[in-house]
C-alpha cells in the first residue's frame, strides 16, 4: 500500500506532495524537498515528528 503526505498536511502553504511504497522513500522526498523548496539545511525534530506521523496510507 502506498505511502503518502503533502506539505499542507503539516500547515505548510505549499501543494508538494510524496508518495512511496515505504516510511523511508517517502521521508527521503520529504528531507529532498525541505532542502530545495524551503531551505531547510536541518529538519527540526519536532517538524520531523509532525511528518512521520502526518504519513498515512492510500
Amino acid at each position: 500500500m502506498a505511502k503518502v503526505i503533502r506539505c499542507r498536511d503539516v500547515g505548510v502553504d505549499c501543494d508538494f506532495e510524496a508518495r512511496g511504497e515505504s516510511m523511508e522513500e517517502v521521508l527521503s522526498q520529504c528531507s529532498d524537498h525541505a532542502r530545495e523548496a524551503h531551505g531547510m539545511d536541518a529538519i527540526p525534530p519536532e517538524l520531523a515528528a509532525k511528518v512521520q506521523s502526518a504519513i498515512r496510507d492510500e
